[in-house]
C-alpha cells in the first residue's frame, strides 16, 4: 500500500498521469472460489472441458464480477490512502462496461486515473476515478468503469 497523501495532493492528481497496479493472475482456482462464494457456477466459468468444446473462448473465462471485484485489491496496490482518514466507503459506480472476456490463467492489472475530488459536508470527500482493467497481451481491456469512493476524514 502506498504512503498516505494529503487532500491537496489528491486534488493535484485530478487529470494527471495514470497509475498502474501489478499483474494479478485469474487462474481456475480463483475463478472456482469466486463461483463458490457467489453461487454462479455457469459452465463457461467452471467446466474447462465443456467451455473448450462449446464456447469460442477455448476454455473457461473469469466472471465479469470477479474482474470487477479485483478492483479492491488493485486499489490497495496503487492508490494512496488519504491522511487523517477515519473510514473509506465504496460508494458505487457511475458506469461499468465489460468489454472483453478474461480467459483462465490471464494476467490483469488496473489503470487508475483520478477524475474528480469533491469536498462534502461533515469531513466527507467524494473521489471519482476512471478505471480500466487491462489483460496482458490483449488490445481490448476486460472492463472500464467510473468508480466512486467516499472518504470520511477525522474531525478537526
Amino acid at each position: 500500500m502506498a504512503d498516505p497523501i494529503s487532500l491537496d495532493a489528491l486534488k493535484a492528481q485530478v487529470g494527471r498521469e495514470p497509475r498502474f497496479t501489478r499483474w494479478f493472475t485469474l487462474d481456475q482456482s480463483r475463478i472456482d472460489t469466486f463461483a463458490e462464494v457467489t453461487e454462479d457456477w455457469q459452465f463457461i466459468h467452471c467446466d474447462p472441458e465443456r467451455a473448450a468444446a462449446e464456447t469460442p473462448f477455448g476454455g473457461t473465462i473469469a466472471h465479469g464480477f470477479l474482474s470487477l471485484s479485483m478492483l479492491s485489491a488493485m486499489s490497495y496496490d496503487t492508490e494512496p490512502p488519504l491522511e487523517n482518514i477515519e473510514m473509506g466507503i465504496n460508494y458505487g459506480f457511475n458506469k461499468v462496461r465489460f468489454t472483453s472476456p478474461v480467459k483462465v490463467g490471464a494476467n490483469v492489472r488496473a489503470k487508475f486515473i483520478t477524475r474528480a475530488v469533491e469536498e462534502k459536508p461533515n469531513n466527507g470527500v467524494l473521489i471519482t476515478r476512471g478505471v480500466t482493467i487491462e489483460i496482458e497481451g490483449e488490445s481490448r481491456p476486460a472492463l472500464t468503469a467510473e468508480w466512486l469512493g467516499y472518504m470520511v476524514l477525522k474531525g478537526a
